[in-house]
């Protein structure tokens, strides 16, 4: 048996039906006695606090308002700006991430790789293998590593990437998992005997 929704009446959205509230409402223009079915925001700072009015007096309180009153053209601006990205953080487009961490087969940025791991030459990182060395590039770590090391490294890398502290960023989601996969690799790389020795 298919079960069929309630259909939604957006008149009953915008009146007090829509709203849930018991009892008749007086329209909230001076002088005015028809019930006051029709809601308005009271200010931008709370656009869900509503005043009532009847239907007359709502479209001239709707004619008169304005949003961005009393706001300044650079407020005016930012304010604008902030809406079209849902109020969402953005970064430059400079090439720079907020999780940085590449794999480099050829060599080529050797050196900001190793700037970027805190110094690490090339003979520290002889011997181990290319997941490995890019596991140290993405959680910023050169060898000689601990547990220890790895795991307080870890938990900054996760504060500072996880979704939830960046308002569910999908950039934040997709670093959160190379670091993830990041120091799984690198605790494998420690060994069983330090897991031992805590």
């Amino acid at each position: 048996m298919i079960r069929r929704r309630k259909s939604i009446d957006l008149d009953d959205l915008l009146t007090e039906g829509g709203d849930g509230a018991a009892g008749p409402r007086i329209c909230a223009e001076a002088g005015c006695e028809l019930p006051g079915k029709f809601r308005a925001p009271r200010s931008r700072e709370n656009v869900r606090d509503y005043i009532w009015f009847c239907l007359d007096h709502v479209r001239a309180y709707n004619k008169s308002w304005n949003y961005y009153d009393g706001m300044s053209a650079e407020e005016i601006e930012s304010d604008r700006h902030s809406k079209t990205f849902w109020d969402r953080p953005t970064w430059p487009l400079n090439g720079k991430r907020p999780c940085e961490g590449i794999r480099d087969g050829f060599g080529l940025f050797e050196e900001e790789m190793d700037a970027a791991a805190g110094g690490t030459s090339a003979s520290a990182n002889a011997g181990l293998d290319p997941a490995a060395i890019d596991a140290l590039a993405i959680m910023k770590l050169s060898p000689p590593l601990t547990a220890d090391a790895i795991k307080r490294r870890y938990k900054e890398l996760v504060k500072q990437h996880h979704p939830d502290t960046n308002g569910g960023d999908k950039l934040a989601e997709e670093c959160l998992k190379a670091i993830n996969q990041a120091y799984s690799t690198l605790m494998r790389s420690v060994g069983p005997a330090q897991d031992r020795a805590e």
